[in-house]
């Protein structure tokens, strides 16, 4: 295994929810980041924001460790959920409020 990818998995498996993301969740450098950032925050959960635009290796290896070509990236409880388009759809489905209940992740109901 790759240093970079030990380094994703140490993040991933010691935060419940982690959103790899361009920019911050304060303040988010790109659109589809902020989607998700919003998503999150709206739902009240508290996650963890990696912003890949500080460094390039990260950047690049979530993309190959999660075989899934773009940012943002959510992952809960170790599970790769998805990009932005598939947050969004999951939010307004209430699926992504389901799978936080499976999951034992606290939000707002």
């Amino acid at each position: 295994m790759s240093e970079i990818n030990k380094q994703l998995d140490e993040i991933i498996k010691n935060n419940k929810v982690v959103l790899f993301m361009k920019g911050t969740p304060d303040m988010p450098q790109c659109g589809f980041s902020m989607a998700v950032a919003n998503v999150l925050k709206h739902l009240e959960v508290q996650f963890i924001g990696i912003n890949v635009l500080d460094d390039e290796e990260i950047r690049n290896g979530i993309k190959e460790y999660s075989n899934w070509p773009t940012i943002p990236q959510l992952y809960v409880n170790e599970e790769f959920v998805g990009g932005c388009d598939i947050v969004r759809e999951m939010f307004e489905k209430k699926e992504l409020q389901k799978l936080f209940e499976d999951k034992g992740i606290n939000f707002k109901k």
